[in-house]
């Protein structure tokens, strides 16, 4: 079995992308070229909750604060396992991030939902604090370029201006937040569609159910879109319906995400499945646990 100490090097970075596990151990950072897992590593130690991409932006949510990381900046953005010069934003601890717009969104286990502008994003992304007082200084300079835009009752997940709370889904905008209905969701994307304890919902006339609860992750990008329900993986067929596909490891899945042409799902334990279109999934043991969510 590879440990996370193993590297495994293409040296055809051509249809490389890079897969970002929020997980116990922290960032990790994954290279598939198309449908093979080679080379990951740990980018970051923390405790991540949540994670999420915006071109070169790295954010993630931990129990300390909202890191924000620029690949651009270690000059190779597909490096997996290179040692991101993550910033404290300021925000504090944090159970879920997004970007909208540039924008970074942020969200904690209080349910406070808060967000950091386009230009702030650039500003903290920039920031090379050359020492430890450096960094403080910098850390409470962000803190106050954060604004408060309300409150729900715990912040699960975050996609563009979508929220996912204990108590239903909520959109951020200017004027704070806009209740959006349901309860309990788990996680939402800006499509839209919501994983929530009764079900999944896609954006019609009202919320329309389309696969039965409990649900706990959702993605989607075009044409596919993958879900997790009571640990087995759903995908949406060209028909709009669910059904449960082959994934071939016999371990909760517990996130969900999509890359170029490849879709991925990985496990709580650390498995990680990728998937090319019309083509069989195919997946890796990273040793990794305590899995909480996945992106691209």
């Amino acid at each position: 079995m590879p440990t996370i100490d193993e590297k495994r090097v293409y040296t055809d970075n051509t249809g490389t992308e890079t897969v970002y596990l929020a997980t116990g151990l922290g960032v990790v950072g994954v290279s598939v070229s198309d449908d093979l897992i080679g080379e990951f590593g740990v980018v970051r130690r923390c405790h991540a909750r949540d994670v999420a991409t915006d071109g070169p932006l790295v954010a993630a949510a931990t129990d300390e604060d909202v890191l924000l990381a620029d690949r651009a900046a270690i000059g190779d953005e597909d490096a997996p396992v290179a040692k991101l010069e993550f910033t404290a934003t300021g925000f504090g601890p944090a159970t879920a991030v997004g970007f909208d717009d540039g924008a970074l969104l942020a969200g904690d286990e209080d349910g406070g939902v808060a967000r950091l502008d386009a230009a702030a994003v650039e500003s903290v992304a920039a920031t090379d604090a050359t020492s430890e007082s450096d960094a403080t200084a910098e850390t409470t300079a962000h803190e106050s370029a954060w604004t408060a835009l309300g409150s729900t009752d715990g912040v699960r997940a975050i996609d563009g201006g979508l929220v996912a709370a204990a108590d239903g889904v909520y959109r951020a905008g200017d004027s704070g937040l806009t209740h959006a209905g349901l309860d309990d969701a788990h996680d939402v994307d800006s499509e839209p569609l919501v994983a929530a304890a009764s079900g999944l919902y896609k954006l019609g006339n009202g919320w329309m159910d389309v696969l039965p609860g409990p649900v706990e992750a959702v993605a989607a990008a075009g044409s596919r879109a993958h879900a997790a329900s009571g640990g087995d993986l759903y995908a949406r067929g060209d028909g709009g319906d669910w059904n449960a596909t082959d994934f071939p490891v016999d371990e909760a899945v517990v996130a969900v995400t999509h890359g170029a042409d490849a879709s991925y799902a990985v496990t709580a334990d650390g498995t990680l499945g990728v998937r090319l279109p019309d083509d069989e999934w195919r997946y890796r043991v990273l040793g990794v646990g305590d899995v909480a969510a996945a992106t691209v």
